[in-house]
């Protein structure tokens, strides 16, 4: 592992090997660019990078890493450096040089139309997969996130992101991986380990030990392509959606929607939004004043407004014909109407409410940049996101989302919140927003995320992504043999600690 903290010197060594090896054109390090890189929506400073360079194939990527052993430079890698929210495409730590894959590689390498399956590049984005889709006669389509359209396919998957169709597990939607690992070596898993193999992206269980991942929310290589495969795209697709009035029948809510996603009845995730999540994306905040969050009165305020109430639930069914999909609305209407209270949304409703065509728009696949819109709800762009998981369990539901909305307001922050719902748990996307360029706002939402993380992890839950912020503290918070393992994976397939050294906390030795 590395023992110090890279130097300008050996930071200009590494660059003049990389030029050598890539081209001049390839290198960047103009204050513009840098400055550029180093932002992020988080709490905190900036941070950026010495430089950027801009690889355009799997050999080149080979020849940095190389060179950054050789040199003991670190570097860090990103897709598109589009995971807002989470830490944009700025470096974890110091004087890491940013590998940007997006730039150059972003090609779709194969398509295997009769089995549904692409072989694509970091670079490939959510938005070009659709239009490259939508080419091809719409045949297939790809499960997208609600983040910017311009992110990436693979980097996404590598994060453990998701969406709301059936295939909305990204990673498991993957098949056979290429990687460069810290040391220079280049690993394929899966069937791409068999010279002679007919197929490479059909089978994910081949012989031996799954090794894909290892390089899930991991900093032990550098994934070159990926293959993913895709969803046939139903003929006919249908919403539906109820809103509720009070704060607090979010756990009756989720008690319903339980027995429809473990059969199997409703096929997507279900979607369940707060007030603020949905209007947040329609306008600015309405009342603006630092350190002070909406009052209730002026959160029904806006609910009367939009038409809406305190939560919102929605999913999708998939079908031949609206004949053939009408059945399974009125048996949808009939199990929510048990709840005894909760107002139906037809699929036409929906998609005339900016509010809720989102998320028809992410049940089919289609890319939006509308949640991304929250940015602007406080001005000064501060954005992080807290994604707890928890049981789908109706109690526990009721009291966690208590609890995160007197944190937020003590904070003197808005309460948003979407609840991912699957059969058995929930990711419970809360995003914190705020004027970064007020330090005590700033403060305050960096005390505010630690506080939501302490309450989450005495109600026994913890996060599935992080912002690089806390990354280090999340990763401190597992079992000691957990992150020893963690640390000795890195020592054998990085053991000069160069790629993105305390990334997921992995690796901290190496920049400290």
């Amino acid at each position: 592992m590395l023992n110090n903290v890279d130097t300008p010197i050996q930071t200009a060594h590494f660059l003049d090997m990389v030029r050598r090896a890539i081209g001049s054109d390839w290198v960047h390090t103009s204050a513009t660019t840098v400055n550029r890189y180093g932002e992020t929506t988080l709490p905190g400073a900036d941070n950026p990078p010495p430089a950027v360079i801009y690889p355009g194939s799997v050999d080149e990527v080979v020849a940095i890493v190389i060179a950054a052993n050789q040199t003991g430079t670190p570097i860090f890698p990103i897709s598109n450096g589009n995971n807002i929210s989470q830490g944009s495409r700025a470096p974890v730590g110091p004087n890491q040089v940013v590998v940007d894959l997006g730039r150059r590689m972003n090609r779709i390498l194969d398509f295997n139309e009769d089995m549904g399956i692409v072989t694509v590049e970091p670079g490939v984005s959510y938005q070009q997969m659709h239009d490259e889709l939508a080419r091809r006669g719409g045949r297939f389509m790809i499960d997208v996130t609600s983040g910017p359209p311009a992110g990436s396919v693979l980097g996404n998957a590598l994060d453990k992101g998701a969406g709301y169709t059936p295939y909305a597990d990204h990673f498991a939607m993957t098949c056979g991986m290429e990687i460069v690992l810290g040391n220079g070596e280049l690993l394929r898993t899966g069937d791409g380990a068999l010279e002679s193999a007919r197929s490479w992206h059909m089978s994910k269980y081949s012989y031996g030990p799954y090794l894909d991942g290892l390089f899930v929310q991991s900093n032990y290589g550098i994934v070159t392509q990926a293959g993913f495969w895709l969803m046939p795209k139903p003929p006919v697709i249908r919403s539906f959606a109820f809103t509720f009035e009070e704060d607090d029948d979010v756990g009756d809510i989720v008690a319903a929607i339980r027995p429809l996603r473990m059969s199997g009845f409703v096929p997507t995730m279900m979607r369940l939004c707060n007030d603020l999540w949905l209007l947040a994306s329609e306008g600015p905040h309405p009342n603006y004043v630092s350190g002070r969050s909406l009052t209730d009165d002026e959160r029904r305020d806006l609910q009367r407004s939009h038409n809406i109430g305190s939560w919102t639930v929605s999913g999708a069914f998939y079908g031949g014909s609206e004949e053939a999909i009408n059945p399974m609305i009125d048996r949808v209407r009939a199990h929510f109407a048990g709840l005894g209270r909760g107002r139906y949304i037809s699929h036409d409703e929906a998609m005339e409410a900016p509010t809720l065509a989102s998320a028809v728009a992410a049940y089919s696949g289609v890319p939006s940049v509308h949640e991304m819109k929250q940015l602007a709800w406080r001005p000064g762009g501060g954005m992080a996101s807290f994604t707890p998981g928890v049981p789908m369990d109706r109690d526990l539901i009721l009291r966690s989302s208590r609890k995160s909305r007197e944190i937020l307001q003590a904070h003197g922050l808005e309460y948003l919140k979407m609840y991912v719902c699957g059969p058995r748990f929930a990711r419970g996307l809360h995003h914190l927003l705020w004027n970064r360029t007020i330090k005590d706002e700033d403060c305050a939402a960096d005390q505010a995320y630690k506080a939501l993380a302490a309450a989450y992890t005495e109600f026994g839950l913890q996060v599935g992504r992080s912002p690089i912020r806390y990354q280090d503290f999340h990763m401190s918070l597992l079992g000691a043999m957990t992150r020893k393992t963690c640390e000795a994976i890195k020592d054998v397939l990085d053991p000069q600690g160069i790629i993105a050294p305390g990334r997921y906390g992995i690796g901290r030795e190496a920049i400290g």
